[in-house]
């Protein structure tokens, strides 16, 4: 992938984010969707992974036949809301390697504080794709890609749900080698760091929490 930002403007993915947004969306619905919506994602950011050839037996004949290259690619979770996008990707990818960084923001200063940190190794050799439904700030999503280089990564991607321009910005200025794929580019921030016109807080609605 080339271009920094991607929105993915596929009618199911807008129609979905849609239902999302609104707030009389139950929190089953609301997890529902995203699981399906983050399949939709996860199909544009793996368009252009590495691929080689093998032969193989059809009913029919022998082939040499596409399959996926080099080391099955890493997802990480960045907690909690992470993990709706998490579980759908991994149905898409059933054989992808899983780690998850534990960041969360502080209410005064808006930045990240960092509880948890597991990876897979080796992940200078794998595609590595950082999930977060909102990138806000872009502090959290910042700090996370630091995390993940100093763990050896070189090849990173980050998909999120809705992504704010100052979190874009942010992103691009800090990671300008790590592009990322979202659903809708809204308008701002507010005072409080929420993304306007966003769909509020991703992991209250998907965990029914307050």
């Amino acid at each position: 992938m080339t271009e920094h930002l991607t929105v993915v403007d596929h009618p199911l993915v807008q129609h979905k984010l849609t239902i999302m947004r609104q707030r009389d969306t139950s929190t089953a619905s609301f997890r529902q969707l995203l699981r399906e919506i983050s399949q939709l994602l996860a199909y544009e950011i793996t368009r252009e992974l590495p691929m080689t050839r093998r032969t193989i037996e059809t009913p029919l004949m022998e082939m040499e036949a596409p399959v996926l290259a080099g080391k099955k690619l890493a997802l990480i979770s960045i907690l909690r809301a992470g993990n709706g996008l998490l579980d759908g990707v991994l149905e898409l990818i059933p054989s992808a390697r899983v780690g998850f960084i534990g960041l969360y923001r502080d209410k005064t200063t808006l930045q990240p504080v960092q509880y948890y940190f597991k990876v897979p190794d080796s992940l200078e050799d794998r595609l590595v794709i950082a999930v977060d439904p909102m990138l806000a700030t872009g502090n959290s999503s910042a700090a996370a890609v630091d995390l993940l280089k100093q763990a050896g990564a070189t090849n990173i991607r980050f998909l999120c749900l809705l992504a704010a321009p100052e979190g874009v910005a942010r992103m691009r200025e800090a990671h300008p080698d790590v592009p990322i794929v979202t659903a809708a580019l809204d308008a701002r921030l507010n005072e409080k760091g929420y993304i306007v016109p966003g769909l509020g807080d991703a992991g209250d609605r998907m965990f029914g929490t307050k």
